[in-house]
């Protein structure tokens, strides 16, 4: 009886425990969403196809919060395929239960079923998204997150704009993107090139079938407007212009930056940027104009996708400036962005990158580690598995894989999460990821051997403690021939850019040179062609964390590891325990 007694005191000084943090972590307001995973049919240059969209829309809806909110969202799935959804850029403290992608975190939700997230803001301001992180789901199924300044407190570090507008840049597909994605999992091949780009869900007047639902954003002169944009896009990262008018960038990935006045910028797959404009051109069209920026020597789409800024006395009737629209007939044709880079302009891109610096202020301060525990220099490949039946295209008789420090990566069949908090015995994944490349080698030079072009296959993480300063230096690499700019994501934290470079890094000279007073503050980073890009981050966050290129074939082909960060001492920087319900693999 005494046993018992003891054992209920336990429980329930343990519940309150829980509750207490809860109370102390969630200062903020609560909001709900319900979303439903559905078919819906969409017609776009020339042909309707069906899709599986969130709410029936495209993009999806948006989530609005203030700081340190939290928000519920459950998702039913109507669809035919699994699906989870990812929060991007959402710290999740000590939730990683709700983080979401598939056999990392949690199973997958399967059709006719559903599960609710707990979205968990912190620290973040400004625009994040939410995707799909199942499959290739998220070509379809993602939208904006617009967090602001906590309620009751002052608005944004700049000056306030008139109206704000959420720009999502998107892939198109004519065809079933599931087939495309089956497709080049079977033939081991490079998968079909997007047939358009999208803004808020409109390819633009340069494709086909296109000119009467090419997006419009209606604006006043003398007006500012907070442009909230996010790349959806699959495996493109782009340029984006808008002619004759400059552009302040204020934030990104939901942290604010020093304002910085270019007439371009350069956004990777998932990456979000807060900009402002200014109506003070004389009063007419102006595209806004979007295509890729390519580095690699691989086939790529050539579209442009387009929207008009219209000056409101070039149009007849009135429009709200927060909804998409189609534009009404124009007296004057748009001018066309001469400030927007050619595709290959990679000079352009390590620029904007070089550009890029944290507010660091009072109000919001940083805190760049300076002493680091561990160090991790990883390499960034695409590279080849042989297989007999299989075609990449660089190579017959080969799949085409991807891999950091030579590892790629495989999906186990079961998450990841649940076994490590668990301590499952089913070794579905090993703690072995390397510290260091297995080879050394002139990483970005010419004609390097076909030998380094083969990666070793392995489901293995990067196990780090608590509260200890990881620096992670990623180094591009040219094996095979096919260097490229590879967009690296961090689930679970925002990290410093603390440096970027072309050619080798040196381990003794280039951290001379790193930027620890003010760096970026993000959760995606494009390390440049033959070049290397170095974060830093305080491993405060405990869980499992997935790591991985944002292009989607590069994380279909291994390009993926996992950052495991251990409890802290106390039940505050430990991972808390897990929803009543999770699906089952």
């Amino acid at each position: 009886m005494e046993k018992m007694e003891m054992m209920f005191r336990f429980l329930v000084l343990l519940l309150m425990n829980e509750l207490l943090l809860c109370m102390v972590e969630s200062k903020g307001n609560i909001h709900y969403y319900d979303f439903v995973v559905q078919e819906a049919d969409f017609t776009k240059l020339c042909s309707t196809k069906r899709m599986l969209t969130v709410n029936g829309s495209f993009p999806g809806p948006v989530l609005r919060a203030y700081r340190g909110d939290t928000v519920y969202v459950n998702v039913h799935n109507q669809g035919n395929y699994n699906i989870t959804i990812h929060w991007h850029g959402v710290k999740q403290p000590r939730n990683p239960w709700s983080d979401g992608p598939e056999y990392i975190t949690q199973c997958p939700i399967q059709p006719r079923s559903n599960f609710t997230y707990e979205i968990i803001f912190s620290t973040e301001e400004g625009t994040l998204w939410w995707h799909a992180h199942s499959d290739w789901s998220r070509a379809t199924i993602h939208g904006a997150i617009v967090v602001l300044p906590r309620e009751g407190t002052a608005s944004y570090p700049f000056p306030e704009p008139d109206e704000e507008e959420i720009v999502i840049l998107s892939s198109w597909f004519k065809r079933d993107v599931m087939e495309i994605y089956n497709e080049a999992i079977e033939t081991g091949g490079e998968p079909q090139l997007s047939d358009a780009f999208t803004i808020n869900g409109q390819p633009g007047d340069l494709y086909p079938c296109s000119n009467e639902t090419t997006y419009c954003l209606p604006v006043q002169y003398g007006k500012t407007y907070l442009l909230r944009i996010v790349n959806a896009i699959l495996n493109e990262e782009l340029f984006l212009s808008v002619a004759e008018h400059d552009l302040t960038i204020v934030g990104t990935d939901g942290a604010y930056t020093k304002p910085i006045i270019t007439n371009y910028i350069m956004l990777t797959p998932g990456q979000t940027m807060d900009v402002l404009l200014t109506t003070n051109q004389s009063p007419r069209n102006y595209y806004m104009a979007a295509r890729t920026f390519i580095s690699s020597p691989l086939p790529f789409h050539h579209g442009t996708t387009t929207g008009i800024l219209q000056y409101t006395n070039c149009c007849h009737s009135p429009f709200s400036i927060l909804q998409y629209t189609s534009c009404c007939n124009s007296l004057l044709s748009p001018l066309f962005p001469t400030t927007l880079p050619n595709y290959k302009d990679e000079a352009a891109a390590l620029t904007f990158i070089r550009r890029l610096r944290s507010l660091a202020s009072k109000e919001y301060p940083i805190d760049v580690p300076k002493n680091i525990d561990t160090q991790i220099i990883m390499t960034v490949s695409l590279t080849l598995l042989p297989t007999p039946q299989a075609s990449c295209g660089r190579e017959i008789g080969d799949r085409c894989s991807a891999s950091l420090n030579n590892i790629s990566w495989v999906m186990p069949y079961t998450a990841i999460l649940q076994s490590y908090y668990r301590h499952m015995e089913q070794n579905i994944f090993t703690d072995d990821f390397p510290d260091r490349p297995p080879y050394s080698y002139n990483y970005t030079g010419g004609n390097l051997p076909s030998s380094l072009s083969v990666a070793s296959q392995g489901t293995k993480v990067k196990v780090v403690n608590y509260n200890e300063a990881v620096e992670i230096v990623f180094q591009g690499t040219n094996v095979g021939g096919v260097g490229d700019n590879h967009p690296m994501h961090l689930h679970g934290y925002n990290f410093y850019l603390v440096g970027i470079g072309l050619g080798n890094f040196n381990n003794e000279t280039d951290p001379k040179n790193f930027n620890l007073n003010d760096p970026p503050y993000v959760n995606t980073i494009g390390v440049p062609k033959n070049g290397w890009a170095a974060i830093r981050f305080r491993a405060t966050n405990p869980g499992v964390w997935f790591m991985h290129c944002h292009l989607e074939k590069h994380i279909t082909w291994g390009m993926n590891m996992v950052l495991i960060v251990k409890n802290g001492s106390t039940a505050a920087s430990s991972i808390r325990p897990p929803p009543a319900y999770m699906p089952s693999c």
